[in-house]
């Protein structure tokens, strides 16, 4: 991906003590100012509180639903990637907003993807796509749209390696069994324990917000993650013109 072209940034920036993405109310991130050259200091520098599984755009890994702890550092090994982002109108099931397999198999076409390329990621973008994503607080009282066991079987299927999405989960925000996160990662229902098929070098990234502006189609994709040691990082998901698909 050599002659690739910056095309868009797909994460939301955090705004430290301003209008920010938030998940299951935790408190907001928030940046403290130790340091302030406009008071007299040599330089400015800040303490930074935050959740990175709520207060913004994150990678994470399997380590998110296992006992023994596993750094999303160590599972992202690809750099550089092939990407579809696609379009999904959520659908409406007994009272939820819901992302079903018929939705999404349209848009993936035929072929699965590792025949043709070493990693693919998927990226969804749910409509309608309106700029309060940039800000919103997911809470219980209105559940957000989220997968269906069945979706997730498909996009597994079809060999996507990474899956980014404008959501605050995969799952339904009050669900304990995370059966999507398992699925992605061949984790069996009910275990918190990884397997010799666990897809431990896969990743779910979660909160981003991919512009309007922005075509479904094929792409490269760079995501990249704060080099923290815990199953989930804050990312920069960054789109590319030329894809190798």
């Amino acid at each position: 991906m050599s002659n690739s072209e910056f095309v868009a940034d797909l994460s939301i920036p955090l705004r430290f003590n301003g209008p920010q993405p938030n998940a299951f109310g935790v408190d907001a991130a928030v940046a403290r100012q130790l340091g302030d050259t406009c008071e007299g200091s040599s330089v400015n520098f800040d303490s930074i509180t935050l959740t990175p599984h709520c207060n913004g755009t994150h990678t994470e890994c399997v380590g998110h639903i296992t006992d023994e702890r596993i750094s999303v550092r160590d599972c992202l090994v690809d750099v550089f990637m092939d990407a579809r982002l696609v379009s999904v109108e959520p659908e409406e099931r007994d009272g939820d907003l819901v992302i079903t397999q018929r939705s999404l198999d349209p848009m993936l076409g035929g072929e699965t993807f590792p025949a043709r390329a070493r990693s693919a990621s998927l990226i969804v973008r749910t409509l309608p796509n309106e700029g309060s994503k940039l800000s919103r607080r997911y809470g219980l009282d209105a559940i957000p749209p989220y997968f269906l066991p069945e979706a997730m079987e498909l996009i597994v299927g079809r060999g996507f390696r990474h899956l980014l999405v404008d959501l605050p989960s995969i799952d339904r925000l009050d669900d304990p069994e995370l059966p999507c996160h398992r699925i992605f990662w061949n984790v069996k229902h009910g275990s918190r324990e990884i397997g010799p098929g666990t897809r431990v070098n896969s990743t779910i990234s979660e909160l981003l917000y991919i512009p309007n502006e922005v075509p479904d189609g094929d792409y490269g994709l760079n995501l990249q993650i704060a080099p923290f040691e815990s199953d989930c990082a804050p990312s920069r998901p960054l789109l590319l013109r030329e894809a190798s698909l």
